[in-house]
């Protein structure tokens, strides 16, 4: 596969990662945007240290706090290995936003003109295998009798377009709202976080895409978290918003 694509180098490795594969809670957890690491390949991409640090290249925070849930649920973790900017894996091959050549305030030259192939190749080296392993994955669940909870984990910044955001939890949810709902309900009563429905994004958006490629069509549980990186930006906040959001998760999947 590598070979084909010719985007990635033996030495650049897979498109995705599984951790704690054998897993035995219902919880499958996902986080497409784990990484700003870029293909050898791509060089710099024409950005500068600052901007292949922000958020338009990862989501800051939210691997290490899926690889903490994952151990408090015994959960499986599927994640990306490269970068946003390469190819965003919560969007489809026919969405704009699956290459950007603009993000924020951000300029992307290695994403300006690309030709439709091009864009078809990173799609075949990038989305295609980490979305298929994740269909793998739930098809080998069910065969071995194990439920399936689709759990996507996301980061987002606390200044968007020079504009604070207040919120500081996110529970997203698609047409699908049974665990949102049950989530947010245990959550009503929190003082740590400020917890909100569908922001800092919501469906409209487009961010609900994994959840909708696997799970409503099966009709499995699923719930998209964003949490805002600053709360997430050490071990202590990490293990914090890990601890409330496997709590919440325990309590919505036990009602």
């Amino acid at each position: 596969m590598l070979a084909e694509t010719r985007l990635l180098s033996e030495a650049d490795g897979d498109p995705y990662a599984i951790d704690n594969p054998q897993g035995r809670g219902d919880v499958l957890l996902v986080c497409e945007h784990a990484s700003r690491l870029l293909p050898a390949s791509f060089g710099s991409m024409g950005l500068s240290e600052e901007a292949l640090a922000s958020h338009i290249a990862w989501d800051p925070g939210a691997l290490a706090v899926s690889k903490l849930m994952a151990r408090r649920l015994d959960a499986t973790l599927i994640h990306q290995r490269f970068s946003r900017l390469i190819y965003d894996c919560n969007r489809p091959p026919d969405s704009p936003g699956a290459i950007r050549d603009t993000s924020e305030i951000y300029r992307i030259p290695a994403n300006e003109s690309l030709s439709d192939a091009e864009k078809a190749a990173r799609a075949k080296a990038i989305y295609f295998p980490f979305q298929n392993r994740i269909a793998d994955e739930i098809a080998e669940r069910a065969q071995r009798g194990q439920a399936t909870v689709l759990v996507t984990v996301h980061s987002f910044t606390p200044v968007y377009f020079g504009t604070p955001r207040a919120v500081e939890i996110g529970i997203l949810h698609d047409k699908d709202s049974r665990l949102a709902d049950r989530m947010l309900g245990a959550a009503a009563d929190t003082s740590l976080y400020r917890v909100e429905r569908n922001e800092p994004y919501g469906p409209a958006d487009g961010v609900t895409h994994t959840l909708l490629l696997h799970a409503e069509p099966a009709g499995l549980l699923n719930v998209m978290i964003e949490i805002r990186n600053d709360l997430i930006a050490d071990e202590a906040g990490q293990g914090v918003a890990a601890d409330f959001l496997s709590g919440l998760l325990t309590e919505a999947l036990t009602q």
